[in-house]
């Protein structure tokens, strides 16, 4: 048997998306699953997409972790597989379609995607640290020289030791100045550093205005895969048309071939 695949990355955090809507592949299989992401062995990624019909929005977004799983809500891959319909003709600049976390909305100009994510009524500020679900769940922590920091040893550390077996992203954020922020992300699911999270920042954005790191309502964040913007709006302390943008692109178009 055999599919056609095709590769896309947002800022470097990448991903292989499958045209799924005549339900032909077999999602249940995690091992082929993590045989594709595998970056030895099959494709490489740090996920696996599928887009599939669904009756209330323009389509469905199927995210699977490189381990297999079923992963909660993806940022990036969500900017990647809006990106990835518009190619297809399923939809035009703007879209709708149904996520892990519910219903999204997004546009598309090229290669630069807007994706609406879902409100935040909840934050949780403990010393030292912050805890955001944006779709996935995220602890927050500054640290200083981020450039040098060990981020798979001490994102392994507080994924396992503080979240227990479901887990947590963990990101490590530098303030380089003003609404401009560098972030690192070790990812559940993946288990390693990615070289972007697009849930990720969005929880670093809200965290760095809830806390009082930037007064701004649109933050610049610097990941190593490239830059992301974060543009939401505070009522209270609900925080609401939350805005993730940045480029997805699409790397090259593949078929995969095994036997049965």
């Amino acid at each position: 048997m055999k599919f056609t695949f095709f590769k896309y990355h947002g800022t470097g955090n990448d991903f292989v998306l499958i045209d799924n809507r005549e339900l032909s592949f077999p999602k249940e299989n995690f091992c082929l699953i993590s045989q594709i992401c595998h970056r030895r062995f099959g494709v490489g990624a740090d996920g696996l997409i599928l887009l599939e019909d669904h009756a209330e929005s323009d389509f469905e977004m199927v995210y699977f972790n490189s381990d297999g799983n079923l992963g909660s809500m993806c940022g990036n891959g969500g900017r990647c597989i809006v990106h990835f319909a518009r190619f297809l003709g399923i939809t035009g600049e703007t879209t709708t379609f149904t996520a892990f976390d519910g219903i999204h909305t997004a546009t598309v100009r090229g290669d630069w995607v807007s994706l609406k994510m879902a409100d935040v009524d909840e934050i949780k500020i403990s010393d030292g640290s912050v805890f955001i679900d944006s779709g996935s769940p995220h602890h927050i922590q500054m640290v200083q020289d981020l450039a040098s920091f060990d981020v798979i040893t001490k994102g392994k550390n507080i994924r396992n030791t503080l979240y227990g077996n479901a887990g947590a992203n963990v990101n490590f954020v530098e303030h380089i100045e003003g609404d401009i922020f560098s972030v690192r992300t070790y990812e559940r699911g993946v288990e390693d550093e990615t070289l972007s999270c697009g849930t990720g920042v969005t929880a670093v954005a809200l965290a760095m205005f809830e806390t009082g790191k930037t007064s701004k309502n649109t933050v610049n964040i610097q990941t190593p895969g490239g830059e992301l913007r974060v543009c939401f709006e505070k009522k209270g302390n609900f925080y609401k048309n939350i805005y993730l943008e940045g480029p997805a692109k699409q790397v090259f178009k593949g078929i995969w071939k095994w036997a049965l």
